[in-house]
């Protein structure tokens, strides 16, 4: 179903512990954030959420982990304890919400070749690294599409590699062969994954008290 935009209200916090084992691979991380990037796309699509990444288990190792396209930083991989526990610039406890979400076509089955190809996906992009000029690219991207209404992106405007957070999510997901609907105003953003009736929500995480140590 849809996410609603009162959906961290009609959701409880509920402990990292509680959460962390519902997640399965693929799951999505819808994020409030409240630094100035994030206040942008919020701003930019009229929506309570700011940035998204993928959730994914590594049995072998005990270990739940976040990928996720981060400005400044690039796509990097992070401990789910560390993500719920500081943004992406070290701020901690976390400054903002969590919401887990799942894809109702993302299989349960870890062999399954479309969640094998998101996963390769995601993983091979580790390391993508934004420059400078890149970051005001994708802001140009945020402000002719939202504020001045344009359904068609600059040609020097087109990402390459270097994905804000939900271009990068829905590039992965185009590998698993499942596409995102949106609203065709430039680019995609992580309210339209939340518009998306397919996606549905889990749990809030309560990051006003982040895990200790990892996994």
């Amino acid at each position: 179903m849809t996410i609603p935009n009162d959906v961290l209200q009609r959701f409880p916090p509920q402990p990292y512990a509680e959460v962390r084992k519902l997640v399965r691979d693929g799951d999505i991380m819808l994020c409030q954030g409240s630094d100035a990037f994030s206040k942008l796309i919020r701003w930019s699509t009229k929506s309570p959420w700011s940035h998204i990444a993928m959730a994914f288990r590594i049995e072998s190792l005990d270990r739940v982990v976040v990928i996720e396209a981060v400005e400044k930083i690039g796509v990097r991989c992070v401990e789910l304890s560390k993500f719920v526990s500081e943004d992406s610039g070290g701020k901690s406890p976390y400054p903002g919400k969590i919401l887990l979400t799942r894809h109702s076509d993302m299989s349960a089955n870890a062999d399954d070749p479309g969640l094998r190809a998101l996963a390769k996906f995601a993983f091979d992009h580790l390391g993508c690294k934004f420059a400078s000029g890149e970051i005001a690219r994708i802001a140009l991207r945020i402000v002719t599409a939202r504020l001045f209404g344009a359904r068609r992106t600059a040609k020097f405007l087109l990402p390459d590699n270097e994905f804000i957070c939900s271009e990068f999510v829905a590039k992965a997901f185009e590998e698993a062969g499942l596409k995102v609907p949106w609203d065709g105003l430039g680019f995609i953003a992580p309210s339209d994954f939340a518009d998306d009736p397919k996606l549905t929500a889990l749990a809030q995480v309560d990051v006003s008290h982040p895990p200790q140590g990892s996994r």
